[in-house]
């Protein structure tokens, strides 16, 4: 059978393709523009000073360029003519495709006319949209080709250089330069081109009347209508909402607007009958810009203003134009402001109706994308309004702090569409089956007159509807309408021409049901597409400015943060910009979307987190007050109830009593905590409504970042509640750190139950980092400032004699004196701050701290072992020698009272580690019991026997977990390290063996000291000596371990050579010498007790353990001085 001529042209085919086409050229030329106005993507040789004067040649001779005699001027061009070419190819091949859709489109517009096609967009919806869209594609087109502003410079530049590589001028070069200059300016020449075509375009146009008319009326007329509520009447619940002209219901506004303003644009001979009049006015009052592509745009007055003013004839339109210019300012900006405050509500109600009754979707899907259009409308006025006018009476025309809530909604029906898309397949399966395709059946069947082909393709429609089944559900088939919607577009073209034998006009019935089952297919096979065609908010990605300036307005305002996430979901969105004709531009834009959402997650978090870290730091203010040293001034007011009263004094402020914050008369006084819960909760819904998103590709999880930034935030909280100034050496107390550290653990961890985030993992990684010398930032911990302090304020003062250790309490003392350091040495130092050190800090940072004082003592044995090197003769000889040729080699030896102080200050530090020692196994033995045991058994196990690397292993885990050793891992592993460079391990020994020679030799000296006074209330002496015993025994037990030498024969030797030193004090004839003898004495048996190489029958065997018993109680006996505190 030969088809009509209408059938040959494939006016519908061709209306698709040159769309899809048209859309791929305006985004390749939009990516030419921004390409060359932005100096970083700029080719470089435009910007090369060389070229300047061969561009200004071409621009000025375009489109007349000689190549061949113009060598001088265009010499920049010939040296990179490769370069040229190879870079501007794409650009240039640009043009090429402009051109080329140009002609395809005069082809097909020439076409249309001459089939005197009939346009309306209730009728032939698809075949009337697609001939608005392709004539407003063209205009923009043109539009913005006119606004590359280097476009003779590209077309020039390529000419010369293509005709320098290969000889001859490109084909199409002269064509292209034609249609550049043609559009110089394209005001004057589009309405050349379209005066032809007028009559079709203002038809289509005017078809718009009605459902633009619908779409911008006022608010109070949607709210009298009922518009989007299914609170109406009962039985009309579960009706199915339709329409005579579905798809007309969710047309966008925002496209009628470009549609009617660029189409009268064009067509300005329309402007002459009063219906075009009307309609053009109307679209001019609703809008002060109209979008070209992304965030190309054109100031609607303005231009229509120019143009119209060029014009004979059309003084009364320019008039028009500044009459609607006004209105629009006016008006405009408050009828949008009411339209998305009744759609705020309505929505609202829409969206919890139908997530409690999910199966109401089915009927009421139409009324779903209507509300999804409409909200998708105000987003995009408001958006391009905010980002191109500048300049306006009241900025708050343009800015909506409550438009959060407007973007959640319409993310929220998205989700909602998404959830339930198998119970929408379901239904509407249903509905095509049973009722469309019996209605299109019987519309079918009532024609007068139905040609062939016509009848063929309505014929396939009803069959292919009615054989549709609960199988292809139930069984997850893929169901494809493609073809369907095709051939209905096919006969919307065969059916609109002049004297068609089917005309469509006359028979609306078939439109209608028709447009029917398109939507209904549609929801079967396509409803992402349909989704986004109501509700793509892609273009807001290059609206980025104002998009952060709402962003902003809805932080500041309390009851948008619930909504504020639609920002960083928004950009989902953007993964539909990119078009497949123009890849090149995905990277950039790419890098802009997920720019843009890292911006508003960041700043989400950061407000999230000052939140919480404003909520913690309130907790710990009243954490604070519960500490015991806030106890007194209320122990003190109870005595003074007791006494008779006396006039308060007047620089004692009166505190309150913890808990009084909670007492409160009157339910609506808020208290900042109350606003931080606020705060919090509404946070957290925003936080918690959905685990993660994509964006290009990337799976992005906002919980994430609020932990990322919690975990920031909480590590220099923490530090900072250390309070440690380096300069005057001031530091919190660690159980006053560490009662602010819990109070900060409660209140994450009660946020935990209001956001869907790890705290356990947080707090674990923040912790952890405390026990590092430097966290994540680069920044001290708390390990590193305890560790400092105690070494630099606690033990420097303690080898000055300022700080005694006091075995009796466990402690460290201050000594009472003028100059006394600023700090109580026994509030940092007891038994509770050293557990609580070891809470804060952990096993790694005790490690840390025990490596640091390792140091100290490394470097004070690397100077002993000097003073042993100067006096080594004098030293070998006392160690042979009998004990009455002692008294007259002593006086040989030099620096004996450096030695014992040296020895002192390691005692002090070894003390300390101890005690912090002890505080971790409490600590640990609290935490892991479990562990505990098992080590404490695996190191009672070790013999001497064993081999010393196991042994050491074992002492290293024993001391990881605070159990004391015999031999201190990290005083070996520190002595080993230390070893003088160029001396044997004999040497080593040697001089090892006489140090410990040198300290029992030089005991007698102590006694001259009048500081050496044993202090039976502090269990110690006054000037810290006892230390020596600790230093001793372990530096022993080190030393000749690092030397694999027997470490209980050494201390043998020791115990007799310090005994027989001692026993010599008695002969000494000056008393001034041996004034606190007793005292020295001691510390043979605190060397004993100290050490578990040595025992009492050992001691008894050199030193007769009556005169201990005779020290002990002279010295307890005698009157003493108060202790120091």
């Amino acid at each position: 059978m030969s088809l009509p001529s209408v059938y040959g042209d494939k006016l519908a085919e061709k209306l698709t393709l040159l769309n899809e086409r048209g859309r791929g050229v305006l985004v390749r030329v939009y990516n030419l523009k921004k390409t060359f106005s932005d100096p970083r993507t700029r080719p470089p040789f435009l910007g090369d000073k060389a070229m300047e004067a061969s561009a200004k040649f071409i621009q000025k001779k375009f489109p007349h360029l000689d190549v061949r005699s113009c060598t001088q001027q265009l010499g920049p061009v010939h040296r990179d003519r490769g370069d040229i070419v190879r870079v501007l190819a794409p650009f240039y091949q640009t043009f090429l495709d402009v051109l080329e859709f140009r002609d395809h489109v005069y082809e097909l517009l020439n076409t249309i006319d001459a089939s005197q096609c009939f346009f309306d967009i209730h009728i032939n919806h698809e075949l009337t949209k697609a001939y608005l869209d392709l004539v407003v594609t063209y205009v923009s087109l043109v539009l913005l080709l006119a606004r590359a502003e280097e476009r003779r410079l590209l077309l020039g530049l390529y000419h010369c250089a293509h005709e320098m590589s290969h000889g001859a001028s490109e084909p199409g070069f002269a064509r292209l330069a034609q249609m550049v200059l043609e559009y110089e300016q394209p005001l004057k020449k589009l309405p050349e081109e379209f005066g032809p075509h007028t009559k079709a375009v203002s038809s289509a146009l005017l078809s718009l009347r009605a459902p633009f008319a619908r779409r911008c009326r006022d608010a109070e007329l949607w709210r009298q209508e009922q518009l989007l509520s299914l609170l109406g009447p009962t039985g009309d619940l579960l009706s199915p909402a339709t329409s005579d002209s579905m798809a007309c219901e969710y047309l966008s506004l925002e496209v009628m607007e470009r549609w009617i303003i660029l189409g009268f644009l064009v067509c300005p001979g329309a402007l002459a009958a009063p219906p075009c009049q009307e309609l053009w006015r109307q679209a001019l009052r609703g809008s002060l810009v109209v979008t070209l592509l992304r965030d190309e745009a054109i100031a609607v007055h303005k231009v229509t203003e120019e143009l119209l003013g060029g014009l004979r004839g059309f003084g009364k339109r320019v008039a028009d134009v500044k009459e609607c210019r006004e209105h629009a300012a006016a008006h405009s900006p408050a009828l949008h402001r009411g339209q998305r405050s009744f759609l705020r509500g309505a929505v609202r109600e829409l969206a919890a109706l139908l997530e409690d009754q999910p199966g109401l979707l089915g009927p009421k899907a139409l009324l779903v994308f209507v509300a999804l259009s409409l909200c998708r409308d105000e987003l995009s006025w408001l958006s391009r309004h905010a980002e191109h006018v500048t300049k306006s009476k009241s900025p708050e025309d343009f800015s909506d702090s409550r438009i959060a809530e407007l973007l959640f909604l319409l993310e929220r029906l998205r989700a909602l569409l998404r959830r339930h898309r198998r119970l929408l397949r379901r239904y509407h399966r249903h509905f095509l089956a049973r009722f469309d395709a019996l209605v299109l059946s019987d519309v079918v069947q009532n024609l007068p007159v139905c040609p062939e082909e016509e009848s063929v393709i309505l014929s396939s429609f009803v069959s292919s509807l009615s054989a549709l089944s609960a199988k292809e559900v139930d069984d997850q088939e893929q169901f494809d309408f493609t073809a369907l919607r095709l051939d209905w577009l096919r006969l919307q073209a065969y059916t609109s021409v002049a004297k068609a034998p089917l005309p469509l006009v006359s028979h609306g019935d078939v439109a209608r049901a028709m447009g029917l089952v398109v939507f209904h297919t549609r929801l079967l096979d396509q409803p992402e597409e349909l989704l986004e065609e109501t509700s793509d908010l892609s273009q807001l990605c290059f609206h980025a400015r104002s998009l952060e300036r709402m962003f902003s307005a809805a932080l500041d305002e309390p009851s948008m943060l619930r909504f504020a996430i639609a920002f960083p979901l928004l950009c989902a969105h953007f993964s539909r910009c990119p078009h497949p004709m123009c890849p090149e531009e995905y990277p950039q834009l790419e890098a802009a979307a997920l720019g843009l959402c890292h911006k508003f997650l960041e700043e989400l978090a950061r407000v999230g987190s000052a939140c919480v870290l404003d909520a913690c730091a309130e907790q710990h203010n009243l954490s604070q007050q519960l500490l015991p040293k806030h106890c007194a001034a209320t122990i003190s007011r109870a005595r003074v109830k007791k006494t008779p009263k006396q006039p308060p004094r007047k620089g004692d402020p009166q505190r309150d009593k913890p808990g009084t914050e909670s007492q409160r008369r009157d339910r609506t006084l808020t208290t900042n905590m109350d606003k931080l819960h606020l705060t919090l909760s509404e946070l957290a819904l925003s936080f918690n409504h959905v685990p993660n998103f994509t964006v290009f590709g990337h799976t992005v999880t906002p919980a994430e970042y609020l932990s990322s930034h919690l975990e920031t935030r909480l590590t220099r909280a923490i530090v900072a509640m250390a309070g440690y100034s380096q300069a005057t050496q001031e530091v919190a107390r660690p159980s006053e750190v560490l009662a602010g550290l819990v109070a900060y653990m409660g209140q994450v961890q009660r946020l935990g139950q209001l956001v869907a985030l790890d705290t356990g993992r947080l707090l674990r990684a923040v912790l952890l980092q405390q026990s590092q010398p430097r966290d994540a930032g680069g920044q001290p911990t708390l390990a590193a400032i305890y560790t400092d302090w105690y070494l630099e304020a606690l033990l420097r003062q303690a080898s000055t004699g300022a700080v005694l250790l006091s075995p009796a309490l466990q402690a460290f003392t201050t000594v009472p004196r003028e100059e006394q350091p600023p700090f109580s040495a026994a509030e940092f130092s007891d038994v509770s701050e050293l557990r609580a050190l070891a809470e804060l800090i952990g096993p790694y940072g005790m490690r840390f701290l025990s490596e640091n004082l390792m140091w100290h003592v490394g470097s004070q044995v690397t100077e002993l072992k000097k003073l042993v090197a100067e006096n080594m003769d004098t030293l070998v000889q006392l160690r042979c020698c009998r004990a009455e040729q002692r008294p007259a080699l002593l006086p040989r030896l030099s620096s004996a009272e450096n030695v014992l102080k040296r020895m002192t200050i390691i005692g002090e530090i070894l003390s300390f580690r101890a005690m912090a020692q002890q505080g971790l196994r409490e600590v640990f033995s609290q935490h892991c019991p479990f562990l505990t045991g098992p080590i404490e058994c695996l190191a009672e196990l070790v013999t001497p026997d064993t081999d010393i690397q196991v042994t050491l292993s074992i002492f290293e885990l024993a001391s990881a977990a605070g159990v004391p050793c015999e031999v201190d891992p990290a005083l070996v592993a520190a002595l080993a390290s230390g070893r003088t460079e160029g001396s044997s391990p004999e040497e080593e020994y040697k001089v090892s063996c006489l140090l410990l020679v040198f300290v029992a030799v030089s005991l007698p000296l102590l006694a001259a000291d009048p500081a050496s006074l044993y202090s039976p209330e502090l269990d110690g002496h006054q000037n810290n000596v006892h230390c020596l015993a600790k230093a001793i025994v372990q530096l022993s037990a080190a030393l000749f371990t690092v030397h694999g030498k027997n470490i209980e024969t050494h201390l043998k030797e020791f115990l007799l050579l310090a005994s027989s030193s001692l026993l010599q004090l008695a002969q000494e004839p000056d008393k001034a010498r041996a004034r606190n003898q007793d005292s020295v004495v001691l510390l043979l048996h605190l060397i004993v007790a100290e050490s578990s190489f040595l025992t009492l029958d050992m001691l008894e065997s050199c030193f007769p353990y009556v005169l201990l018993r005779n020290a002990f109680r002279q010295l307890c006996r005698e009157p003493r001085p108060g202790p120091p505190r």
